[in-house]
């Protein structure tokens, strides 16, 4: 059956589309792990491609295409194909993708060593055109900081919170999501953990205690060990510390 073409007719109000196509995708992906060589989870996901002036519309049924014809296994060093493959489908100069999925870690307790799932958010984007691409890494990380301040001044004790380190790294090359956690966490007061019995609790808040810090100061011990990696050209760092003695929160921002 020969049907209209009706995306690839002539456009005549001669104004190209920055970005065009399907958002929100909830579909199944395999990672790569750096522990167990694969990891499945799901994910969002989004793909434009620029949308010339003289085409009416894009095909959307060709990103599904594409997705499905790469949903084995989705990695980093596989983005460029997926990109070049929108660009050559749909007749496009530039292409984009972005994956927002949850990352799971198995971390044992400090003193126990029970071993528990952590999940980290993450983003992965990417964007190229026919001569060049850009790939994107962001790992949130959620950690403990103690209040350098409260302990400092108080005759025992020191208030600690919860926070929330990001990380978004521009790679040159392959960056395990694995490495950026660390990273953050070792940057910190201390870990968070999924489970912890007594003994572990007791631990990590005498860690905390030993370790107290601002969220200038681990926004600053993450700038210097992702200043070393050279896998990295380009990177954010945001730490948020959810304040458990003020009705707002602390931040502090970095960028290289």
């Amino acid at each position: 059956m020969n049907l209209k073409d009706v995306q690839s007719q002539k456009d005549n109000r001669n104004i190209p589309i920055d970005k065009v196509g399907v958002k929100n995708i909830t579909y199944p992906i395999v990672l790569l792990d750096k522990h167990k060589k694969q990891q499945h989870t799901i994910a969002k996901i989004n793909m434009y491609v620029l949308l010339p002036s003289h085409f009416k519309g894009t095909h959307m049924s060709r990103f599904i295409e594409i997705l499905n014809e790469n949903k084995d296994c989705i990695d980093i060093r596989k983005i460029g194909k997926i990109l070049k493959e929108m660009q050559n489908r749909l007749s496009a100069e530039k292409s984009y993708i972005e994956l927002n999925f949850p990352y799971f870690m198995e971390k044992q307790a400090p003193v126990t060593k029970i071993a528990s799932l952590m999940s980290y958010s993450c983003t992965v984007e990417a964007y190229g055109d026919k001569q060049s691409e850009e790939l994107f890494l962001t790992v949130r990380v959620p950690i403990t900081s103690l209040c350098p301040c409260s302990k400092e001044i108080s005759d025992f004790g020191a208030h600690n919170q919860r926070g929330i380190a990001t990380i978004k790294a521009q790679l040159k090359e392959f960056v395990w999501i694995e490495d950026m956690v660390e990273i953050a966490e070792s940057s910190a007061s201390c870990d968070i953990y999924s489970l912890l019995k007594r003994p572990d609790e007791k631990y990590v808040t005498e860690k905390a205690y030993q370790n107290p810090m601002f969220v200038e100061d681990i926004a600053r011990n993450i700038t210097i060990k992702l200043e070393k990696d050279v896998r990295i050209s380009h990177f954010t760092v945001e730490v948020e510390n959810f304040e458990s003695i003020h009705n707002h929160n602390a931040y502090a921002f970095i960028e290289r």
